[in-house]
């Protein structure tokens, strides 16, 4: 097994205030984020768009943040925080969730897009494109959390981590699945997203694409991760993160449709 290498989940304290690697994870990629969707309007010669783009990153940012909380109190653990409201609250206790982060950004950043009357798909295309980055940074925030471990292996790259249940004797070690989807859903998706920036493609293409290629690529990393507590599994095997995930899927293709068909750019 390699060693789970402990990482103070703190970076430093300042009496009740304290700067974790987690928090530190979203404002980084935030930025990179906002650097390479810079660095596309150069490539398109639309230097003029960036304030335009740094108050639509801003808002979505707040809007993804927003999302990603109230979509694990309500996705995961909706009786639990409708018994205490003021948990949702409780940020540095952990719990954000993928699909209700991109809920919030499309929601937010959809109400800012139109109020200034642009398409929503040619913005949503230029920054989607750069979305691996946050989950690449994300899950090494989740690593050094020590959450969303994954199932027990007697792989040789199995980690013990602290807080994990126990594994039997013959699977001693846990899969190390959120460096698994920094790689594939991060680093990987990312090559494979930025490569498509310069397509010349209809207005929520690559949107689209995200959507499925993402939903395909969780839904089967869901068969790793151990299920969130207390959830019930759906069928006997579903988690909640592979209905999501199949809900993204079907998203992504009705949009690649109507995108196809025209029906859906007047609109957005």
């Amino acid at each position: 097994m390699l060693p789970y290498p402990h990482i103070n989940p703190v970076i430093f304290k300042i009496g009740p205030f304290s700067v974790r690697w987690y928090g530190l994870m979203y404002v980084v990629s935030f930025f990179v984020c906002l650097y390479l969707c810079k660095y596309q309007l150069k490539e398109r010669g639309k230097e003029e768009l960036i304030p335009f783009l740094e108050n639509l990153m801003f808002y979505s940012f707040i809007g993804l943040v927003i999302g990603a909380r109230i979509g694990f109190c309500f996705f995961y653990y909706p009786e639990y925080f409708l018994k205490h409201p003021l948990q949702i609250f409780a940020v540095w206790k952990g719990g954000m969730a993928f699909h209700g982060g991109l809920i919030g950004a499309i929601l937010t950043g959809y109400y800012y897009v139109k109020k200034h009357k642009q398409s929503f798909l040619w913005w949503a295309d230029l920054i989607v494109v750069t979305a691996p980055v946050t989950l690449f940074f994300g899950r090494i925030g989740n690593f050094i959390n020590g959450e969303i471990y994954g199932k027990c292996t007697n792989l040789p790259w199995g980690m013990v981590f602290p807080g994990a249940p126990p594994c039997p004797p013959n699977m001693p070690g846990r899969h190390p699945a959120q460096l698994y989807e920094c790689i594939v859903t991060g680093l990987f998706l990312f090559l494979f997203m930025w490569k498509l920036r310069k397509k010349n493609w209809p207005n929520g293409t690559k949107l689209a694409i995200f959507l499925i290629v993402y939903g395909i690529l969780r839904f089967f990393f869901e068969f790793i991760r151990v299920p969130a507590q207390g959830f019930p599994l759906i069928f006997g095997w579903m988690t909640m993160g592979q209905v999501l995930c199949i809900g993204m899927i079907i998203a992504g293709l009705i949009l690649l449709y109507l995108v196809r068909k025209q029906f859906v750019q007047k609109y957005f």
